[in-house]
């Protein structure tokens, strides 16, 4: 099949199903609040509710662990949240019975962005210590940085109960715009305006900047909208923390699927099913997948085998499986646009390589199959605008003879055809190229037409001259040479020009008269015709 080779979609990509460790890793923004998420710092001193968890501690080591604990206190003032966690913990270490070194180890966790531990810490506080309003505080701004929202509406719920006429918590921390953005979120989504919806997932975050839903709800939307590698980044950096989670699989299958990785995304949507059976969205993709993989596989082994017509018939039930499917498509039209080259369906085969190059504009085999495709058709000028097209992306030598071939065989096409001219084919002898002018010279010589209207003889006078022009290259063996080769067209072109048609006429009709200025119709009675009869059939 030399040139004409389907593409097989590349299935060549060596990243497995879990295995991420080779991708870039990323981490979580560490992100610092200072007004509205402000953790309200460390506790100074051990609050008077620790008392009794103090008691069971030698006083050495509760000493000791004060001495850790404002330590831990003054780099956090120092903003060096890593230094001050590690003596946060050495505190814990020492008593951990007392809830306030929860409190500030709860605190710097925040700072550091790792929610999810701040969260723990402050729950153990509260657990420790049912009075400690700083826990509450902080699991209510953790819940909310989490974007779990009813979390956040028990924490300040369990805050009120210490102290019912404080409502500035609920107020600070943005609860009710977390709301209305979720549901503006989720309604966008469910109709489809993927656009939408991730404007309200970025808003979102900046409320809840650890919210794993809104992440793979962002991550869904940024996939549906071709934004593959920002889909995936999300992705790979919640798989490295969270190697089970099943939507993250789905939407790095999602990624590698509308990336011409059938196989891999299977493979995904797979790995997401056994880990949620339910999984609707990978139960969906996966069909899909399955059904194009197939319909893909079988027109490739039809084409090779020679069965055109149920390769084309393959092909097109493949094409409408999956519409936003890009780059297999693409792949597909192309495909198919062979298929209908073998079956002379031209016209069928370029509108195909069209339909792909608009899935792909970078897409070199269509482009060059289009130009090629028209090459065929003799329609020189678009199969040099795809030859010039491909030039830009690759500048070999066989492109470059490609289009200097078209460019050539443009030129020739704007020719005057003077095989069709004389109605004769390229093959005619010269006998056969003689009577094709006899026969022709005599339907349209001027005085032919004496009683025409003005137009009329018009158009039969150029006529006439184009007949000797034909004649006058065609019966010269030299001149039907460089003719039919394309050399020196312009010049033979202006030579051309220059020829008298009644001059031609007159040694064709009347080479015995000596060039006696007869130029009339024969039998017109204008010149001696006595030897010379002729009648209109």
């Amino acid at each position: 099949m030399s040139d004409q080779v389907i593409d097989l979609v590349n299935d060549s990509e060596t990243e497995d199903v879990i295995m991420i460790e080779d991708q870039p890793e990323t981490s979580e923004p560490k992100v610092e609040r200072e007004s509205a998420m402000e953790t309200n710092g460390p506790e100074e001193a051990a609050d008077d509710h620790d008392a009794d968890e103090v008691e069971f501690v030698p006083v050495n080591m509760q000493m000791l662990a004060e001495e850790k604990k404002n330590s831990g206190n003054d780099e956090y003032k120092s903003k060096r949240y890593e230094a001050a966690l590690r003596l946060y913990s050495e505190a814990i270490h020492l008593s951990p019975k007392t809830a306030a070194y929860y409190g500030n180890r709860s605190a710097c966790y925040m700072m550091l962005g790792d929610y999810r531990a701040a969260l723990n810490d402050a729950i153990e506080a509260i657990r420790m210590d049912k009075e400690y309003e700083k826990g509450y505080i902080r699991k209510a701004k953790c819940c909310l940085l989490l974007g779990d929202v009813y979390g956040t509406e028990q924490a300040i719920q369990m805050y009120r109960t210490l102290d019912s006429s404080n409502t500035a918590l609920q107020e600070e921390i943005g609860l009710k715009q977390l709301r209305d953005l979720n549901e503006k979120a989720t309604s966008c989504y469910d109709k489809k305006d993927y656009r939408t919806c991730l404007y309200h997932c970025d808003n979102a975050l900046k409320i809840a900047p650890g919210s794993l839903q809104l992440k793979l709800l962002k991550a869904e939307c940024l996939a549906m909208l071709e934004r593959f590698e920002e889909a995936n980044n999300i992705a790979i950096t919640i798989m490295q923390s969270h190697s089970t989670n099943a939507d993250a699989i789905y939407i790095r299958g999602l990624k590698l699927y509308y990336s011409d990785n059938l196989e891999k995304g299977l493979l995904h949507f797979e790995r997401a099913l056994k880990l949620d059976p339910e999984h609707k969205k990978a139960k969906a993709m996966r069909h899909r997948a399955k059904q194009l993989k197939e319909k893909k596989e079988s027109g490739n082994e039809l084409f090779k085998t020679g069965k055109y017509r149920d390769a084309l018939a393959t092909y097109t039930e493949a094409l409408v499986l999956d519409p936003q499917n890009k780059d297999i498509n693409s792949k597909l039209f192309y495909n198919r646009a062979l298929v209908n080259s073998k079956l002379g369906n031209l016209r069928e085969a370029i509108a195909d390589c069209t339909s792909a190059l608009a899935l792909n504009e970078k897409y070199m085999k269509a482009l060059l199959q289009r130009a090629k495709l028209h090459y065929n058709m003799e329609n020189f000028e678009e199969a040099v605008k795809d030859y010039e097209n491909a030039l830009k992306h690759d500048r070999s030598s066989d492109v470059k003879n490609l289009l200097r071939d078209a460019k050539f065989q443009l030129k020739k096409s704007k020719r005057k055809d003077y095989y069709k001219i004389l109605g004769v084919t390229k093959q005619a002898t010269e006998d056969e190229i003689k009577k094709a002018y006899r026969k022709r010279a005599l339907v349209h010589h001027p005085d032919r037409h004496a009683n025409s209207t003005d137009e009329e003889k018009k158009e039969q006078e150029r006529k006439f001259k184009e007949l000797g022009e034909a004649y006058t290259v065609l019966s010269d063996p030299m001149k039907k040479s460089r003719y039919d080769s394309g050399q020196d067209l312009d010049e033979m072109n202006h030579s051309s020009a220059e020829i008298d048609p009644q001059q031609i006429y007159r040694q064709f009709f009347f080479p015995s008269d000596g060039f006696n200025g007869c130029s009339g119709f024969p039998g017109s009675g204008g010149c001696n015709s006595s030897n010379f009869t002729f009648h209109f059939g």
